[in-house]
């Protein structure tokens, strides 16, 4: 009897990677050759990485350094020699010997195809696009000399533009399905309001039921934006209303800037990651027509002063007046993506936040209220901006609780891109401004308020002022020029404990009224933990709920964007690890070249207190307009 083969013709068997012919390389390393050039990778390195080591350019659309591997746009197509198809270089985990070819003809047309079907359904031109100049589409169709249609073009807009959020506007008509976007939102985020819904040409991004994203469980963080590769997802833009305010002469407008954004903004200008622009930026929003600008790092330094007595207020009513409702661990509330995501998905730890408001929000209440006094204007003629980089902070800005000072307490909230716009609208090339200081009667603020900016800075800004509150001993002292390195770098969790002692000092005279001496914490030991992202705040409160580790914390610092703020969703567009990384070092490096580098030795603060918040921290007026309200419990809450 004849033999047949009865195994599926050639062309239709599944692809199967050739077992490798030397054993020794599994697990190990592997000999492969790229472009002819002999080159050795470890075991799983996937294609794209193996280029990038060697300075070989491949274009990529989904893959973004943050998100997992996705491989849905192809845009990363090379040849590797014996296998039928292109293969996604970003999905190509090599565990054998292979030979890749990264731009032959085969490679450039299918990537040139690609590009052109993308646009022929991207609506809209580039000249009105809020990414022109800054969207991985156009730079790939003009790096493949894309210069027609070839697929046509969508001629009506196909989605009405959602721009009911606060923070951020989407316009599906500019989607490329990248899902960028998506992987963002579940993977990196772990807050899961976008999805791919529907199945091949019929697949679009939405949300829950395609409702609007104020009308979902959107934290507001941004992070989406920044990882969109095109114009479908962007802040929503204030910059109009305030041009108007800049331009009439019956309104005082002042603005407020944060670490984050000053430790960044130079790369919308071309500067590289790293460079600290704050006393440039200063002189450039001076010359936009702004009637003075304010450092947000002293409400920062306020914050630490009402947030960390509030730490000692509710320690005090545990361990000496052993009251059992008292909510610890106490959660940092300066993170408005952060409180957002315990609203939705931990309320009943609400009481857990601290009652401080962010410190955009106590500038916002202050400059409407002890300013307006100083300098004699109404505060119904102050238009307050405060630029972040946060897109959270828009929505925080609108939230109807925060206008204690009897006004909205800030009218406007710009990220930092939107503030480059800005600057360069009026002509103005911030790296060749002069250097010039913050306007009084707030003045330059310390360094501790500085580190805000990075993940673990709260809580090292915290750690300096309560070691000498405590133990009477200078933070510098305790740890290497004040350095707190234990909280500081980019683990998604980081825990501390320190020990008190024995040695106690006496009570500051600005909390004399609220502890009568430190004795109760005589041998103490407290426990911190520092979290960013969102998915890793999960991670907390989940093992908080478990009765884990963390539960027996006294103070958790949570940001809500990767990184902290300075990897907020305001920034500036690319972000990656490495960028985070010369953004945080750029801050670090400021705060060691400052004097002032503790919160409770601002002198600026000290006097707020004399002058204005007489009662103290925590007291009646401070609670009024830089804290959240009374329950009926005499709590706090957000």
């Amino acid at each position: 009897m004849e033999n047949k083969d009865t195994r599926a013709p050639k062309s239709q068997q599944p692809h199967v990677v050739p077992k490798p012919e030397h054993p020794e390389h599994i697990g190990g390393s592997i000999s492969i050759e790229i472009n002819e050039k002999k080159v050795v990778v470890p075991m799983g390195t996937t294609i794209l990485e193996a280029c990038r080591n060697e300075g070989i350019h491949v274009p990529t659309l989904c893959h973004h350094d943050d998100l997992c591997v996705a491989g849905v746009c192809r845009i990363c197509v090379v040849e590797v020699e014996g296998m039928r198809t292109l293969q996604a270089a970003c999905a190509f985990p090599i565990t054998a010997p292979i030979k890749i070819k990264t731009s032959t003809t085969m490679v450039r047309k299918a990537r040139r195809h690609v590009i052109d079907l993308m646009l022929s359904e991207h609506y809209g031109e580039c000249y009105a696009c809020v990414r022109n100049n800054n969207c991985e589409l156009q730079s790939l169709a003009n790096e493949y000399n894309v210069d027609h249609y070839n697929f046509g073009h969508v001629k009506e807009s196909q989605h009405e533009v959602d721009d009911s959020s606060y923070s951020v506007v989407r316009d599906m008509d500019k989607c490329v399905l990248c899902k960028r976007c998506v992987r963002t939102c579940i993977d990196l985020q772990e807050v899961g309001v976008l999805e791919a819904s529907n199945r091949g040409d019929e697949t679009k991004i939405a949300t829950f039921l395609d409702k609007d994203l104020a009308d979902v469980i959107c934290i507001n963080c941004g992070q989406c934006i920044n990882r969109c590769p095109t114009g479908a997802l962007h802040e929503k833009a204030v910059s109009d209303p305030i041009w108007e305010a800049i331009e009439d002469p019956t309104k005082h407008v002042v603005m407020q800037t944060a670490p984050s954004p000053r430790a960044a903004i130079g790369e919308e200008f071309g500067l590289p990651a790293g460079h600290s622009m704050t006393q440039e930026l200063n002189t450039a929003i001076r010359r936009i027509g702004f009637d003075a600008v304010f450092d947000t790092n002293f409400t920062a330094d306020l914050t630490i002063i009402e947030e960390g007595t509030e730490l000692i207020i509710r320690l005090f009513q545990a361990l000496v007046e052993k009251k059992e409702d008292v909510a610890l661990p106490q959660f940092t509330s300066c993170s408005p993506g952060w409180v957002k995501y315990l609203e939705h998905f931990y309320p009943e730890y609400i009481d857990n936040l601290s009652t401080a408001k962010s410190p955009q929000q106590m500038f916002g209440a202050l400059l409407k209220t002890f300013y307006a006094e100083k300098i004699g204007v109404d505060p119904k003629d102050i238009v307050t901006v405060a630029t972040m980089p946060c897109a959270a902070k828009k929505y925080e800005c609108n939230r109807p609780e925060m206008n204690d000072s009897g006004f909205k307490d800030v009218d406007y909230g710009l990220t930092t891109r939107e503030l480059a716009k800005m600057i360069k609208e009026a002509g103005i090339n911030l790296p060749e401004m002069p250097k010039s200081h913050f306007d009084n009667p707030f003045g330059d603020a310390s360094g501790a308020g500085l580190i805000f900016g990075a993940t673990g800075g709260v809580m090292e800004a915290a750690i300096r002022s309560v070691v000498e509150f405590v133990t009477g001993v200078k933070a510098e002292d305790v740890f290497e020029r004040a350095n707190v390195m234990p909280v500081r770098g980019f683990d998604g969790i980081k825990i501390m404990e320190i020990p008190i002692g024995d040695q106690v000092g006496p009570v500051p005279e600005l909390i004399k009224h609220l502890v009568p001496n430190w004795d109760w914490l005589k041998g103490a030991t407290l426990k911190v933990a520092v979290a960013h992202g969102t998915a890793n705040a999960k991670k907390v409160m989940e093992d908080i709920k478990a009765g884990g580790e963390l539960s027996k914390c006294h103070f958790i610092e949570f940001m809500a964007c990767p990184g902290g703020c300075l990897g907020g969703g305001g920034q500036p567009i690319p972000t990656s690890p490495e960028i985070r990384k010369k953004r945080a070092e750029a801050i670090y490096a400021e705060d060691e070249s400052l004097e002032l580098r503790k919160s409770h030795e601002n002198p600026h603060v000290v006097q707020l207190y004399k002058e204005f918040l007489t009662e103290g921290p925590c007291g009646h007026k401070s609670h009024e307009l830089l804290h959240t309200h009374y329950t009926k419990r005499g709590k706090y809450i957000a």
